[in-house]
């Protein structure tokens, strides 16, 4: 059991936290409950986590709100799980900082396959023979492990970041679509998603975000990443 993944639940639904950690549970995962931010801000501090099942409409702190502050020191992978589920919902969601967004009432099997997506992107970025890192001005990023470092300094990116990243410098100077960047990385979500993937990643490796010298946007086409 000390292998198998765990999962924070963080809900204020009493019913649906146990629903969901005995389903986890039953299906290999180490799960912690959490009914509040407040509650699951204790438990990151003394426990360690492979990714967060996160509510948005919480008392309190609302999950919006818990994963932006949580983002600002920690990369642990997040899904949203909420009765929110409107395009701007989702896309609000996947600003703040989350990994993968399902809105309820969902399918316990397609929570189970997306949280297993995730892990796998955030745990095994797929090695890469040459180059073994590009160069992004004052930024490396290493591609065989999915690190991206500023000089000595590791920049914290969540996993559907790195895939993205991994994705385009693996194809460095390639403009792509945003249907076919889903396509390619395996990321789940629409092109809207993508484009909020970009706009997280431009504001970690760009010196202006606004006007953008590495992650270009081709226009009519979609982004490409040209390294220096």
């Amino acid at each position: 059991m000390s292998e198998s993944p765990h999962v924070l639940v963080v809900d204020d639904d009493r019913r649906l936290r146990e629903l969901l950690r005995r389903y986890l549970a039953d299906n290999g995962f180490r799960v912690t409950t959490a009914e509040e931010a407040k509650d699951a801000r204790a438990k990151l501090g003394s426990l360690a986590f492979d990714l967060i099942v996160l509510d948005v409409m919480m008392p309190g702190e609302d999950g919006f709100e818990f994963a932006e502050a949580l983002r600002k020191n920690s990369a642990v992978p997040i899904l949203f799980l909420t009765a929110r589920g409107e395009p701007e919902d989702r896309i609000t969601g996947l600003e703040r900082g989350a990994d993968d967004y399902l809105p309820k009432p969902f399918e316990p099997r397609e929570l189970v396959l997306r949280i297993n997506s995730i892990l796998r992107r955030a745990r095994a970025p797929e090695p890469e023979p040459a180059p073994v890192h590009v160069r992004l001005g004052e930024f490396a990023f290493e591609m065989a492990r999915g690190v991206l470092a500023r000089g000595a300094e590791p920049v914290r990116l969540t996993g559907a970041e790195t895939t993205l990243l991994a994705m385009l410098a693996r194809n460095a100077g390639t403009a792509f679509s945003r249907e076919e960047i889903l396509r390619r990385s395996g990321i789940s979500g629409t092109a809207r998603s993508i484009d909020v993937l970009v706009t997280r990643l431009r504001r970690k490796i760009e010196p202006d975000p606004r006007i953008p010298r590495y992650l270009q946007t081709v226009r009519g086409t979609g982004y490409v990443l040209r390294p220096d």
